[in-house]
């Protein structure tokens, strides 16, 4: 059983919050392995984080929906192309477009951390906040009839039982390579703060002014030391 979120307080439209819990992705150092896909899909679904094998997630049925999502590109013109893999789930908009829309005010911004949730409740599947968000975050759950997306794991990152050091979302405890960080954007010192600062941490499509909490670290250019070139001499 999922532990319960924190009481919530909705945040009122424009409403500036003095914290706002978000994902920061290292483009830089993601391999594009989907252990954060799995691993979100596995707590979402049974609430604990592991392989998916029993869950059926390969069948012609697969149990629940995908909150995350790695899309591949190749950047470039050969021979200098780049494999960018990028990761992409619910933003936590700081404006999301989705909850205006909601006939029924189940789609809504917590005032106490700045997450984007959806009240189960309240949803009637009708589709209106999917249209709405620009970034694709949103999913039908085709069994319960409600829509769906990426809580941040309320249920995991407040939960008293668990280890301080966990208390984090699915995604970032699985991530191989470190590429996934969390924490308060708010907060100058946090460390997603720093990383946003120091590497030059951007927002995806900033130009539909939804201001998107999550933000992306650029990848890096990178050469290899002691090689020859293609051609070169021996």
């Amino acid at each position: 059983m999922k532990a319960p979120a924190p009481k919530t307080v909705r945040a009122l439209p424009g409403e500036t919050l003095a914290k706002q819990l978000a994902l920061v992705i290292d483009l830089n150092v993601c391999v594009g392995c989907h252990a954060c896909v799995t691993s979100c899909k596995q707590w979402n679904t049974s609430g604990s984080a592991g392989p998916l094998a029993d869950q059926n997630a390969y069948g012609a049925d697969p149990t629940g929906t995908f909150f995350n999502r790695v899309q591949t590109y190749e950047a470039g013109i050969f021979p200098g192309t780049d494999t960018i893999h990028f990761p992409k789930s619910c933003l936590h908009c700081e404006d999301p477009p989705c909850v205006p829309v909601c006939p029924t005010g189940a789609s809504y911004k917590r005032k106490e951390d700045g997450i984007v949730l959806v009240d189960y409740d309240k949803c009637i599947g009708c589709k209106y906040c999917a249209w709405a968000c620009p970034y694709g975050a949103r999913e039908l759950d085709e069994e319960r009839q409600v829509m769906t997306k990426c809580t941040l794991c309320v249920d995991r990152i407040y939960d008293e039982k668990l280890p301080k050091e966990d208390r984090k979302p699915a995604c970032v405890m699985a991530c191989p390579t470190g590429a996934r960080l969390f924490g308060d954007v708010k907060d100058p010192n946090s460390e997603v703060s720093i990383a946003i600062r120091e590497r030059g941490g951007y927002a995806l499509m900033p130009e539909w002014e939804t201001q998107p909490a999550n933000q992306y670290l650029p990848r890096r250019k990178t050469e290899t030391v002691g090689e020859q070139p293609v051609g070169g001499n021996a």
